[in-house]
């Protein structure tokens, strides 16, 4: 995972018509919840920051915690007054219990294969959590190596391998890298992070898909020029977010927790 991270590229990952979408469709979920600023967000696993810099805008305080010391002195080299930005670990948080009125996980069940791990996770979201505080928990769906990797992004054609690992990757759900220094991760089928969000002790208050249908890379560039095409594609999104049947179609879901 350090080597993945430490090459820089997550800094601008949210930037292109991919994760620009993953990016719109993010806040908007967030909003949905989100208590009004001034409050205090803790953005645990937070990366660069685009999150946070983000909220800090809309006038909250933000906790930010990542394990890249990297991502750390990338946002701290912006400066903003209202993001305290430190080294932490999503399993042991250095904050408070009942400190902080809402959290965003938005990445750190993507790097924990190991259950226990993602509960322990989750338990720390809701420990630093005051009563009735949403939780925004992140995952990468069980199904996103082979509609958004393969059909999608076409990543065989230069690493012919990563066919072989689907059907492992569907029945365990651990995504090894194909390449020296690759993206490793876990993948979620809906359900399973339900679940888990249940043994945590959390109430799960919605569980919804992010992006959609994944579109090929020349499809969403084009439509991120064109204003029309991309409200259809936000829309399309939005309609069928909490389709059960399609869940898992979306690269990433979010599901909206609360502690109580």
């Amino acid at each position: 995972m350090r080597a993945y991270y430490e090459q820089g590229k997550e800094r601008d990952r949210l930037a292109g018509p991919k994760g620009s979408l993953e990016f719109a469709r993010t806040k908007e979920i967030i909003q949905r919840r989100l208590p009004a600023a001034p409050a205090v967000v803790a953005d645990i696993g937070g990366g660069p920051g685009r999150y946070s810099i983000w909220l800090a805008e809309l006038g909250y305080t933000v906790q930010h915690r990542d394990l890249m010391d990297l991502h750390i002195r990338q946002l701290q080299a912006i400066g903003h007054p209202a993001i305290h930005s430190a080294s932490g670990d999503a399993r042991d948080v250095d904050l408070p219990d009942a400190s902080v009125d809402a959290v965003l996980l938005l990445g750190p069940l993507y790097h924990l294969p190991e259950r226990a791990d993602r509960i322990q996770t989750l338990h720390e979201a809701r420990r630093i959590s005051r009563p009735v505080s949403p939780i925004f928990i992140a995952a990468i769906s069980r199904w996103a190596p082979r509609l958004d990797g393969v059909l999608q992004e076409r990543l065989y054609e230069h690493n012919p391998e990563f066919l072989s690992l689907l059907t492992d990757v569907e029945h365990d759900g651990t995504l090894p890298p194909v390449v020296p220094n690759g993206f490793l991760g876990y993948t979620h089928r809906p359900t399973d992070l339900a679940d888990e969000i249940a043994e945590a002790g959390l109430h799960l208050d919605d569980l919804v898909g992010v992006e959609g249908l994944p579109l090929s890379a020349a499809d969403m560039q084009a439509r991120a020029g064109d204003t029309t095409a991309w409200n259809v594609l936000l829309n399309a999104a939005r309609v069928i977010e909490r389709v059960p049947e399609l869940l898992g179609v979306s690269p990433h879901l979010i599901a909206t927790a609360a502690t109580g």
